[in-house]
C-alpha cells in the first residue's frame, strides 16, 4: 500500500473523506565521536559539516517512515500537514519527531 505524504492541509483532486486522527514518528539521535572528531576539523575551516547532515537525514527518514507505519495501520490513504520537529534531549543528542493528519481519501 502507497500512502501519499503531503505538507498541505489538502491534496488538490483528492477530497478527504475521514479524518483518522494524529499519526507521528520519532527517533532520539546522539553524536558520534568519530563523526565529531571530523566534524570539529571541518568546524576550523568552515563549510557544511557533511557527517551532522548526514546523520540528520537520516534522523528524519526514520521518523517519516515511522509515521507513516502508524499511518499505514490505520489504514489511511495519506498523511497531510506533516511538520518536522527537533529538541536537545541531553547534550549531544537530539530528538527528530515527524507528525501530520492520518485520513482516507473519496475513491
Amino acid at each position: 500500500m502507497s500512502i501519499l505524504l503531503v505538507n498541505t492541509p489538502t491534496i488538490e483532486g483528492k477530497p478527504i473523506s475521514e479524518v483518522l486522527g494524529l499519526v507521528r514518528g520519532s527517533t532520539i539521535r546522539a553524536r558520534h565521536l568519530g563523526k565529531d572528531i571530523i566534524a570539529g576539523l571541518r568546524n576550523v575551516v568552515g563549510g557544511e559539516i557533511k557527517e551532522y547532515s548526514e546523520m540528520l537525514e537520516e534522523a528524519r527518514e526514520q521518523a517519516l517512515g515511522r509515521m507513516k507505519k502508524e499511518a499505514e495501520d490505520l489504514g489511511a490513504d495519506a498523511v497531510v500537514n506533516i511538520r518536522l520537529t527537533t529538541s536537545q534531549i541531553a547534550a549531544g543528542s537530539a530528538e527528530i519527531v515527524a507528525y501530520g493528519t492520518a485520513v482516507k481519501l473519496k475513491k
